[in-house]
């Protein structure tokens, strides 16, 4: 697709935020909240949220795939700029958008929260014990330590867009091996799902450069 008509020495919007906050300035969060593609859309939309990506964890098969799974377990995993948003607010939107006090028929979809490092573990379990005793209710979602993330493939990033093809490919097309980490194809990918508030997204689109097309479609999906 040719963008003849932008002007290539003052990038848009989209392409200056395809990087964003560096990763050196970032942290990261992984969590299973079931099928990954709605998680994904929903931190997406959070301002703070940086990058966002999905991916398998959980298990020991070597290379898990879509099809060849293994004992893994579908997560999605966040990178976020601890300046604007804490470990702490991503826990509370995990615990309260996943089933956590039932077991999932299959390992696939299971709750889990896959700690980085013994900060996030005490804080997942600070949570989840609070949750108990607020409800009554025991947790069966895990807690464990995160050895290794495997990328999903590229059919499974972005997927609320992705399901959109117009504004999928235009974003691919722009973004190239960018798009799965831009900030603002998450953010798009987020309110497409029905999140986030009507003055955010508004902003967001009024700072884009896209086309009339695009931008029809983002807004009937926004409705």
């Amino acid at each position: 697709m040719a963008h003849s008509d932008r002007n290539v020495t003052e990038p848009s919007v989209l392409e200056r935020s395809a990087n964003g906050v560096p990763p050196s300035e970032t942290e990261t969060a992984t969590f299973g909240m079931g099928c990954f593609w709605g998680p994904d859309a929903r931190f997406g939309a959070m301002e703070g949220v940086v990058r966002t990506r999905v991916g398998y964890a959980g298990g020991t098969a070597s290379d898990p795939s879509y099809y060849s799974l293994g004992d893994h377990t579908e997560v999605v995993q966040v990178e976020y700029d601890p300046s604007e948003l804490s470990y702490d607010d991503l826990l509370e939107v995990c615990w309260a958008n996943h089933d956590w006090a039932s077991a999932a028929p299959k390992r696939q979809y299971r709750g889990v929260v896959l700690a980085h490092d013994e900060h996030q573990r005490v804080a997942a379990e600070r949570h989840r014990t609070a949750l108990e005793e607020r409800t009554g209710r025991s947790a069966a979602t895990d807690i464990e330590p995160l050895d290794r993330f495997f990328l999903a493939e590229d059919f499974h990033q972005k997927y609320e867009l992705r399901s959109t093809p117009v504004v999928g490919d235009e974003l691919e097309d722009r973004y190239g091996n960018d798009f799965v980490d831009s900030t603002v194809v998450a953010r798009l990918n987020g309110f497409a799902a029905g999140h986030g508030e009507p003055t955010q997204r508004n902003e967001v689109l009024a700072a884009l450069e896209l086309p009339p097309m695009v931008l029809s479609e983002l807004q009937r999906r926004f409705c």
